[in-house]
């Protein structure tokens, strides 16, 4: 028990101290773990050879990061997302995996040990990643959803490796000479040790049935039980009761992957999108959210901790040699993928460099070769340690990325570089500011759809640090809007600052589609009748609604009841609303409205109308009163 307190004191202590000060320097908080990791191990030596079995336990911090991921993405955004997920991911991954063979068997290695080392080495990690992205805001993003695609794959991939790394055995790997000189083989522990399984000894059509039983068991439980349960928590009234069920929800499905031998984190990745349409989202979210950080600090400080600079003495120029390969070589194959998929500048700059590196998914690979006698274990040794250093450049990689995006100028100055919108939905908002931001939060809480265009690219960064995603472009861009579902769109609310686009925005969509239903931001009265002509169906000023709203106060702070306020400012808003459609059919848009004498007449007979209105309103309580 002493010991366990001692470790958990050092790893604990290492954390609150290293990543607050990684973070003031504006490292990030992946390179303060990785560092704190580096300083209670191989530098102090205050912790030893556990690192590696706790290193399993912390990778659940991975497992939960994709459930959580999943929990933001709809079924349909997935669906939405294949053609990135076997372009960019698919191409990475096979052309990575070739080009390191390539180089190992040109180094004199079998082309089974070169195969198996470009499997491993083709995989990225999505724990520094993805913790990064999130960090600097940049997840949402086209870099950053392009790098989510490739991630994405890569977790997906490894279920095929895992299935074809024992094919690639050779029959002299695992034998060591004994004193004697005679061979002798060593079986690893991990190897007579016969873990639970559903398929172990079951023909193929077995396996696959068995399979995708729990695939199909895992969906129909997120979507047909999770609610019902839920439910009964609920009644129980203890707050902790739901912590205890969203951990029961994410160590289920990973032990149930492993014992029909996916992946743990594919797998909760799967149940979080089935999960993304229920009601009790938010509250699955905030009971993991804590646990995922913690565990995944925790497993970036055994990477730093488990890095064994013993072997990199023996052999530094040829580990650091592979580690400088590696990252420029899978930093040339994600640049050229990049750019054939039109990521350009930024988006370009950070897809290369956030996936330069191997990932955790490797240790997994590369234990699991050295098990089936694939991999020679001095070189298991070495490669080991080049993922983990190339891991640990990462961050250093994103600082490269921070310091090339400043030199490349104004971000808001790339405006012919919009966004590839991936999403379509029956609401299309163009505007996001003061705004348009409260239509769109309105329409999304209530369970709406909508696809938000926005040429300012820091009010789209500033939505998407908050969890709402926008897309980067000009939305008055005929192409920027056929991308954006314009043809299949219910609703068109143009919401942005400037009149002028507004207005032309409402002219093209309603030639483009007669049927569609305009919403309008007007500027003011003028920009009202000139959106009339445009085409809008509905025309709201942005300052009527709080003007009147005004107007009823100083009613019912200068004697007015306040049902005879609410009266007043309902037939006031219908009066100009009526008035407002008379008066845009006088209206000449190049004659002012004081020379032009139909519209001065018809706006004073309005005006009295209004009054005789009112003041009937008035006589009619007095009446009821008395």
């Amino acid at each position: 028990m002493e010991g366990f307190l001692y470790q958990a004191t050092i790893y604990l202590a290492a954390a609150v101290i290293a990543v607050p000060i990684a973070a003031r320097l504006g490292l990030g908080s992946v390179l303060g773990y990785l560092a704190a990791g580096i300083v209670i191990g191989p530098v102090l030596g205050l912790v030893g050879h556990e690192t590696h079995d706790l290193q399993h336990f912390a990778e659940f911090g991975v497992v939960m990061m994709l459930f959580l991921i999943g929990l933001e993405l709809e079924p349909r955004a997935l669906w939405d997302m294949r053609h990135r997920l076997l372009g960019l991911g698919g191409l990475q991954v096979v052309i990575t995996m070739l080009a390191v063979m390539t180089g190992f068997v040109a180094l004199g290695y079998a082309w089974q040990v070169a195969l198996a080392v470009g499997m491993i080495m083709a995989l990225s990690s999505t724990a520094i990643v993805l913790q990064t992205l999130s960090e600097k805001g940049l997840i949402q993003t086209a870099g950053g959803r392009s790098a989510f695609s490739v991630l994405l794959t890569q977790d997906i991939a490894v279920i095929p490796m895992l299935a074809f790394l024992p094919l690639l055995a050779l029959p002299t790997l695992g034998l060591e000479a004994n004193p004697d000189g005679s061979l002798n083989r060593t079986a690893m522990e991990a190897d007579a040790a016969h873990s639970l399984s559903l398929v172990e000894g079951l023909p193929g059509w077995g396996v696959t049935l068995v399979t995708l039983g729990a695939v199909a068991a895992v969906i129909l439980t997120g979507i047909y039980l999770t609610a019902p349960v839920f439910r009964f928590i609920h009644a129980a009234k203890l707050r902790e009761m739901y912590t205890a069920l969203a951990l029961g929800i994410v160590v289920g499905i990973a032990f149930l992957m492993n014992l029909v031998g996916l992946s743990p984190a594919l797998g909760t990745f799967l149940a979080g999108v089935v999960l993304a349409n229920s009601e009790f989202r938010h509250e699955l979210e905030s009971d993991i959210e804590p646990f995922k950080g913690l565990l995944l600090g925790l497993f970036f400080i055994t990477v730093g901790a488990g890095i064994d600079f013993g072997v990199l003495v023996k052999a530094p120029v040829m580990i650091l040699g592979l580690t400088a390969a590696l990252v420029l070589l899978k930093g040339a194959i994600l640049y050229m993928i990049g750019r054939a998929f039109k990521l350009r500048r930024r988006r370009l700059m950070l897809f290369t460099l956030s996936l330069a590196q191997a990932g955790e998914f490797g240790f997994v690979l590369l234990s699991f070769s050295r098990q089936q006698n694939v991999i020679p274990p001095v070189l298991a040794e070495r490669l080991l340690l080049v993922i983990a250093l190339s891991m640990l450049i990462t961050p250093l990689l994103f600082l490269l990325y921070d310091w090339l995006s400043k030199k490349m100028g104004d971000p808001a100055a790339e405006a012919a570089e919009a966004d590839e919108i991936e999403d379509q939905g029956p609401v299309l908002i163009a505007g996001v500011g003061r705004f348009g931001q409260i239509v769109n939060r309105l329409a999304q809480s209530s369970g709406v759809k909508t696809v938000v265009l926005d040429n300012n690219l820091r009010t789209i960064e500033v939505m998407r640090r908050f969890g709402f995603k926008g897309y980067f472009g000009d939305p008055t861009r005929p192409d920027i809007l056929r991308a954006a579902g314009l043809e299949k769109a219910r609703v068109l609310v143009a919401a942005m600052d400037a009149p002028a686009m507004v207005t032309q925005l409402v002219h093209y969509a309603r030639k483009q589609r007669p049927d569609l239903h305009i919403i309008a931001r007007a500027h003011d009265r003028r920009h009202v009748y000139e959106l009339y002509q445009a085409g809008a169906d509905d025309i709201v000023r942005e300052t009527f609604d709080s003007s009147l709203r005004a107007g009823r106060y100083v009613l019912e702070n200068s004697g007015f009841s306040d049902y005879e306020a609410s009266k007043l400012e309902q037939a006031f808003f219908h009066h100009d609303r009526q008035a407002i459609r008379e008066l845009a059919e006088l209206w000449e848009p190049d004659v002012a409205a004081d020379k032009n004498p139909e519209y001065v007449k018809r706006a004073k007979e309005l005006e009295r109308d209004l009054e005789a209105s009112l003041q009937a309103i008035l006589s009619e309580n007095d009446d009821a009163v008395a």
